[in-house]
């Protein structure tokens, strides 16, 4: 199997527990948004929390030459984390949350 191939089916693993979550203070769910056309991946949680409306991104990875591009990460643990486990080395993820001058202070890969 290609790096790119082995990178979606990695992210598709990470990710996808992330739909089962159950939130006991709020009638939010997570749904999982795979492009793998544009290797766009995002789980974005919608529902109601009391009377008032919630639709936010909680993950979001994209692959961008062969690197994987955490955009958005409001995980308690940090996804880096479950990447890492997963098999992605670190200079085959880039913290695109982070300025890109900080970006090479992180550990991670710069772009």
């Amino acid at each position: 199997m290609d790096k790119l191939n082995h990178y979606r089916q990695i992210i598709h693993q990470v990710l996808s527990p992330y739909s089962q979550i159950i939130y006991n203070n709020a009638d939010i769910k997570n749904r999982l948004a795979f492009d793998t056309q544009n290797d766009q991946y995002l789980v974005i949680s919608e529902g109601w929390q009391n009377s008032q409306r919630y639709h936010d991104c909680l993950i979001h990875l994209e692959i961008i030459n062969g690197k994987i591009w955490v955009q958005c990460d409001n995980t308690e643990d940090g996804i880096t984390k479950e990447l890492l486990a997963a098999g992605i080395p670190k200079d085959d993820i880039v913290l695109g949350f982070h300025e890109p001058k900080i970006r090479q202070y992180t550990g991670f890969a710069v772009a």
